[in-house]
């Protein structure tokens, strides 16, 4: 006897032609700029032929638009939708709507930081099971030279903001937020710069001893930074290593948000 399928247990289904028609916008604009027919038909591996007609019902509602050499771009329908939607996008309420999930896979503490008048202010405290002894608090803040959050921080913000202060804690003209060593600047700069190729940084029992983080940047479609954020954990509980859960999921969480915000990394 053949078995019954619940309507519930069925995927929802969809309209094909609008999924292929969705494949073909964003297939533009990755593109960044005009395509040729041929050239937009191989990325879709699509016969120029069967991809013509979407073309031509998406240039009916301004969706798409062909330049005087024959080559196809979004067009000022799209860039409407694309506005309306970053409208009604808000950075710091998207990252907490989103953030008790990363924290109770990974079971740490995350806090989410802006860049205020004096520096990396933390805004948003999610806390975790495993206490660490810090003085980590809402409203309080990091500093730029020794923390992870700081130096992503130092790493993405414009130098004009961030160098101030950068360089008030590197000629110690401001009171430490923790007791650390003297900072080199020479390795300060060099980690910095890593860290903007990386795109993330860690913190292996500092400032605070038995305390380690991973911080990450959240962009915006400006490529500014709007917020970091930080997972922070006893240093023989979080995985701070370069392969682990902790940075992968940390960096898929703001990569999403960054997407989300209209962010489009290169490649």
């Amino acid at each position: 006897m053949a078995k019954t399928v619940s309507p519930k247990s069925r995927a929802p289904r969809g309209v094909q032609s609008i999924e292929t028609g969705g494949a073909l916008l964003k297939a533009l604009a990755q593109a960044g700029g005009p395509v040729k027919l041929r050239d937009l038909a191989e990325r879709l591996d699509m016969a120029a032929a069967q991809l013509h007609p979407y073309l031509v019902s998406f240039r009916n509602i301004n969706m798409v638009e062909q330049t005087e050499t024959g080559q196809y771009q979004l067009g000022p329908f799209a860039l409407h939708l694309g506005l309306t939607r970053l409208n009604n996008q808000n950075a710091y309420r998207e990252t907490i709507r989103r953030l008790p999930v990363l924290a109770e896979n990974l079971g740490l503490m995350v806090t989410v930081s802006v860049w205020g008048l004096h520096g990396p202010t933390i805004v948003y405290l999610q806390e975790s099971e495993a206490r660490i002894h810090s003085n980590v608090t809402l409203g309080g803040g990091y500093m730029v030279t020794a923390t992870a959050t700081g130096k992503v921080f130092a790493a993405f913000m414009p130098a004009k903001q961030t160098e101030p202060i950068i360089r008030s804690e590197l000629d110690g003209r401001v009171a430490q937020l923790y007791t650390v060593p003297k900072i080199s600047e020479s390795s300060f700069r060099a980690e910095v710069s890593a860290i903007r190729e990386k795109g993330y940084a860690i913190t292996r029992d500092l400032p605070i001893p038995g305390v380690s983080a991973i911080a990450a940047p959240v962009f915006d479609h400006t490529e500014m930074v709007q917020l970091v954020v930080t997972l922070i954990g006893p240093s023989n509980f979080i995985d701070v290593s370069e392969t682990g859960a902790s940075l992968e999921q940390l960096r898929r969480f703001t990569g999403d948000l960054s997407y989300d915000l209209g962010h489009v990394t290169s490649g």
